[in-house]
């Protein structure tokens, strides 16, 4: 329309995304989200919600972008599932070597975040971390996993993963990162061994392998 600013909604929920990513919901002010997209407060409101609205609409946005490519790294999880485990993580790793992207996970930071989250929006950062858990599930269930190993190998790789992104932004290397990957590796390797010798066996505990991995990393 003449003489009325256009802009992409796209363009602007992308950056209003890296602010809140950057800095966090609790310390990103509308004026920081207008200097990030280009748009004075009133188109803000107007055109993308206030800003617990924006953020969970960046929040949606960054869950659905590395959702999709989390899916597509576990889709050969059926016939290969340690190489489908490991090209998830390499999907975390790549975006925290990504030097055009903020260090961390917008979701992780949410949910740490939680205390000074409105309801509805602690709820869906919840959301989003159930989501990894029931994808990497449904991945390792179909990898020939037994339910309970499934289950608790779903929440360790989730957990690991959040850890990634928390490290990274503590100042951790990417070597170091890797450690921990591979030693989680590992471990499921161990156990997709063993299910497949013994079908009703269960599933070796990671945790002090990793734990091992993690404290070689030094203090920041």
């Amino acid at each position: 329309m003449a003489g009325r600013k256009q802009f992409d909604v796209a363009t602007a929920l992308d950056a209003a995304m890296i602010q809140f990513w950057r800095a966090g919901y609790a310390d990103t002010s509308v004026d920081d989200l207008s200097r990030a997209t280009g748009l004075n407060r009133s188109s803000i409101y107007s055109s993308l919600g206030d800003k617990d609205t924006l953020f969970t609409r960046c929040l949606e946005r960054y869950t659905t972008r590395y959702g999709d490519k989390y899916d597509a790294a576990l889709s050969c999880a059926a016939d290969r599932p340690l190489a489908a485990a490991r090209a998830f993580f390499d999907v975390t790793l790549e975006r925290i070597a990504d030097p055009g992207l903020p260090d961390g996970c917008l979701v992780a930071q949410t949910v740490m975040a939680t205390p000074v989250l409105s309801a509805s929006v602690a709820a869906r950062a919840r959301e989003s971390i159930g989501l990894q858990h029931t994808r990497l599930r449904a991945a390792l269930k179909a990898g020939r996993l037994h339910d309970e190993a499934a289950e608790s190998f779903a929440v360790h790789l989730a957990a690991v993963n959040q850890s990634l992104a928390v490290m990274s932004r503590a100042g951790a290397s990417t070597e170091q990162l890797r450690a921990i990957v591979d030693v989680t590796l590992d471990a499921l390797a161990q156990t997709l061994d063993a299910s497949k010798r013994t079908p009703l066996l269960g599933h070796p505990a990671p945790t002090r392998a990793v734990t091992r991995a993690a404290a070689s990393i030094p203090e920041r």
